[in-house]
């Protein structure tokens, strides 16, 4: 059984639905009420004044009669237009690297001459449940155990069998980013409304399984297998969602990791291995030709429906991963992308945003004043989180309005379904530019870390 990602209302587990069995019954209308709407949600600052405006619903919400007189139906439109359901998003977020544990296992493959630069740009859909036990420790409501547990109780970051949990959650999406992994997965949000359905549990864990599988790599010279590395990452979560308690959930997810290749002269070069399941992509723009030079293709059961991994899931890594090797070159940027940037924006405008906020850039045409004198070390990290939230700028622009045309609403249509709009769904970017390594102190940095324990 897989679960769609939009459930009706109340959900359903949709066994065996073909593309031509989907219909508008499958569908609800949703009066308007006094909710923030698409439109409605606070502009990101920096976005532009035309595009804020663009929606007719933002226009419109300037009073509250006029919001109240718009039709949820859109009468103009043909009776079978779908209405799609527009939700509060979370505010934005962003940064550089995610979080590493102070002790966590030093990667092998940080030998390598090259690295990733990188950014990400995140905006949840909803927050997500919290976390459970034993994922989480809730506070003790006991006088004395905070005399005995006080150390240990001040840490409130998510551990599973003992180990600090990678990455970040945003919404039902986990996103990884290290200096040679680019990471995220999509949980599908339909188990939100299902008793003990926790996709983002499933995304982070899948992500942090694998990024344990990687930090095992013995030398950087061992062969890598990052379909194995999902495999077992997929069974562990399955196990730790079983025991103690039972978890449900499942997810999509697309990884790319940054290795090395040596030529026919010897000299090493980077070497990208990119990992997928579902609709989640990674794309490869190499600026100095204005092109994209590799994409991942999206995995469908039917529409809206990716494959995924997960509770009554039939997908496994084993049998329906795809992986691809990648040969990089030396600025070449790559993109890890949830479907809230796909399912808006088609991939020339992921290009042109790309390239513009890259040339917007380097002529100083960006928003921040206070990096005007940042030295060029910060300069060249905030340029990927730049991009990064350019990229979401316009996905959300285009997820808030709802007669905006999107590739969403294309797929929709070729399926016989009228939906207009964007979709307003959990937005995660991920930036990362290849960059050779700039100092001997970079290059040496695993063998210092080995031959000086930590304290």
């Amino acid at each position: 059984m897989i679960i769609s990602k939009e459930p009706t209302s109340p959900p359903t587990i949709l066994q065996a639905l073909t593309p031509d069995k989907v219909t508008t019954s499958h569908f609800t209308h949703r009066p308007l009420d006094n909710t923030l709407l698409a439109g409605m949600v606070p502009r990101i600052p920096g976005t532009p004044s035309a595009v804020s405006s663009s929606s007719p619903l933002l226009r419109a919400s300037a009073s509250s009669s006029s919001l109240a007189s718009i039709d949820p139906r859109w009468s103009w439109g043909p009776k079978q237009t779908l209405v799609r359901r527009y939700h509060r998003a979370v505010w934005p977020s962003y940064g550089i690297t995610t979080p590493v544990p102070d002790r966590s296992p030093q990667f092998p493959i940080l030998t390598s001459e090259y690295r990733f630069q990188t950014g990400y740009a995140l905006c949840a859909k909803r927050t997500p449940r919290p976390f459970p036990p034993p994922f989480l420790s809730p506070p003790s409501t006991s006088f004395s155990d905070a005399l005995t547990t006080h150390y240990h109780s001040q840490d409130k970051r998510l551990s599973v069998k003992g180990e600090l949990i990678r990455g970040l959650n945003n919404g039902d999406d986990a996103v990884l980013v290290t200096e040679n992994i680019l990471g995220v997965n999509d949980g599908v949000g339909a188990w939100a409304t299902r008793p003990r359905g926790h996709a983002a549990l499933w995304s982070r864990l899948i992500l942090h399984f694998w990024a344990l599988e990687v930090e095992r790599i013995p030398n950087p010279d061992a062969p890598v297998d990052p379909i194995a590395y999902l495999q077992r990452a997929y069974e562990e979560t399955k196990q730790a969602t079983t025991v103690p308690s039972e978890w449900f959930g499942t997810t999509t997810s697309v990884t790319a990791l940054l290795h090395k290749r040596l030529d026919a002269n010897g000299t090493e070069k980077p070497l990208l291995y990119v990992t997928n399941i579902g609709d989640c992509k990674v794309i490869v723009i190499r600026p100095s030709e204005k092109k994209v030079v590799f994409r991942t293709e999206e995995q469908w059961h039917w529409f809206d429906c990716p494959m995924q991994l997960g509770t009554n899931s039939v997908d496994t890594p084993q049998k329906n991963a795809v992986l691809s090797q990648v040969d990089l070159e030396e600025g070449d940027i790559v993109l890890a992308l949830s479907d809230g940037v796909l399912d808006n924006l088609w991939e020339h405008e992921v290009l042109s945003i790309t390239l513009g906020g890259l040339e917007r850039w380097e002529h100083g045409r960006y928003d921040d004043k206070e990096l005007e004198w940042a030295p060029p070390e910060v300069l060249a990290d905030e340029k990927m989180v730049f991009l990064a939230r350019e990229l979401l700028k316009a996905a959300l622009s285009v997820a808030q309005d709802p007669f905006a045309e999107s590739p969403y609403m294309e797929k929709a249509v070729e399926e016989g379904l009228a939906i207009q709009g964007g979709k307003m769904d959990d937005i995660s970017v991920v930036v990362g530019v290849c960059r050779r390594r700039t100092c001997e102190a970079e290059t040496s940095y695993t063998k210092l870390s080995e031959d000086q324990p930590a304290p």
